[in-house]
């Protein structure tokens, strides 16, 4: 196809001047190092597709050696073997940078969100994500250049942001990957706990959402004391650390506001905290007062209603029904938070509701009360999420909103 020539060497490059026209220096299979007058050189490789000559550029002398021309040149004649149109591929990849991809997604993701939380998200790409790989095709991001990005936001201690811009990376991914933008999703590769620190927590045994709906139909059938019945339901519905739970009054819970508020100093963070009370929450609470009568304790011992039922109770009545070492109270926190993050509800609503508060020395002041309307409308879908999944007995597949 193309004229026998003799290669090129480096000490040809560095020996060539610049002329009164533009010369081309060959080094075969249609590469060519072409010098300007003003002493440019740049690299262009000639080719054929679908019966037309055609030129394309691959970068400049000397920040493209030889070596790395030929290279590319080797990838873009790859290309050609394969009937693809290197020019057509690259213009696909210029409208397909990981930026514009994730712009698409965002519109189409956000019309189900709070305008102030998608809100967020956009900003959160902004900072953190585009300057870093917003310029990279989608079909050619790599996870070590994920794992850089990752890398860089916790570098600035926070940790949390760099969970998050990981998550979204990884959702834009699946976006181009469904859509035909890109072959694989690359932050696949990996987890945040494999490249960043981890804050210190205890683990909890807890089952996997699949074993859920076995686990709420056992509890609704639970046949020992009444009160630790309606205890398992109403932790199930709440999400709340056990202390919290077995400490609750009746003084606490507001049942016009749907709320529940408990204060600050029965709370591991020492700062007061809001449930928002699920239509299902509120008939756990009524059917328990009609059994127990007016009681200062939500959930008073039946031995001596002056003392509330203990840590112990909880953990063995999953015991007796069949979970030991393999779930406790506070695996529910673990199972609703993984359950709604996978739903897509915003990692701070999440967070405030489980009563997460880490902090730093620079952080503002925690807001306890801080998106109380979009948390009832989460703990309401978590709610029928468990009533569906105990109807059914298996896991529902829901939509948030649904």
């Amino acid at each position: 196809m193309y004229k026998t020539v003799i290669p090129l060497h480096d000490i040809d490059i560095r020996n060539a001047k610049p002329k009164n026209k533009p010369y081309k220096l060959p080094d075969g299979n249609g590469l060519f190092l072409l010098i300007k007058p003003n002493g440019a050189m740049l690299w262009r490789l000639r080719y054929r597709h679908g019966g037309k000559e055609k030129m394309l550029s691959l970068g400049a002398y000397p920040e493209v050696s030889l070596e790395k021309a030929r290279k590319r040149r080797d990838g873009e004649r790859g290309l050609v073997a394969d009937k693809q149109d290197p020019s057509a591929v690259r213009k696909l990849e210029r409208e397909n940078t990981f930026e514009l991809v994730a712009l698409k997604w965002w519109e189409q993701w956000k019309g189900a969100r709070a305008p102030k939380y998608a809100g967020k998200v956009l900003k959160r790409m902004e900072t953190d994500i585009f300057p870093a790989i917003g310029g990279v095709s989608v079909n050619k991001l790599t996870a070590p250049m994920v794992t850089a990005m990752v890398k860089a936001v916790s570098a600035r201690g926070a940790l949390d942001t760099a969970g998050r811009a990981y998550q979204v990376t990884s959702k834009v991914m699946r976006y181009a990957v469904a859509n035909g933008l890109a072959d694989r999703n690359p932050a696949a590769d990996f987890l945040p706990s494999d490249v960043i620190e981890q804050r210190k927590t205890q683990n909890f045994a807890r089952l996997d959402e699949k074993e859920l709906p076995e686990l709420l139909c056992k509890i609704n059938e639970y046949d020992g004391a009444t009160t630790t019945k309606y205890a398992l339901q109403f932790m199930a519905l709440t999400f709340v650390r056990t202390s919290e739970l077995i400490g609750a009054l009746w003084a606490e819970i507001n049942l016009d506001a749907k709320q529940w508020r408990i204060p600050a100093e029965r709370m591991k963070m020492k700062t007061p905290h809001i449930v928002p009370l699920s239509r299902q929450a509120l008939a756990v609470l009524d059917d328990l007062r009609k059994e127990t009568g007016h009681r200062e304790l939500v959930f008073a011992s039946d031995v001596n209603p002056q003392k509330s039922i203990s840590n112990n109770t909880v953990l063995y009545a999953l015991y007796r029904m069949g979970y030991h070492s393999r779930m406790t109270g506070h695996g529910f926190r673990g199972m609703a938070s993984t359950i709604l993050h996978e739903h897509d509800f915003p990692h701070e609503h999440i967070e405030l509701q489980l009563a997460h508060q880490a902090r730093s020395k620079t952080s503002q002041a925690y807001n306890y009360a801080s998106y109380v309307p979009q948390r009832a409308k989460m703990m309401q879908w978590w709610a029928d999420y468990l009533t569906r999944a105990a109807t059914l007995r298996v896991v529902p597949l829901l939509k948030k909103g649904a």
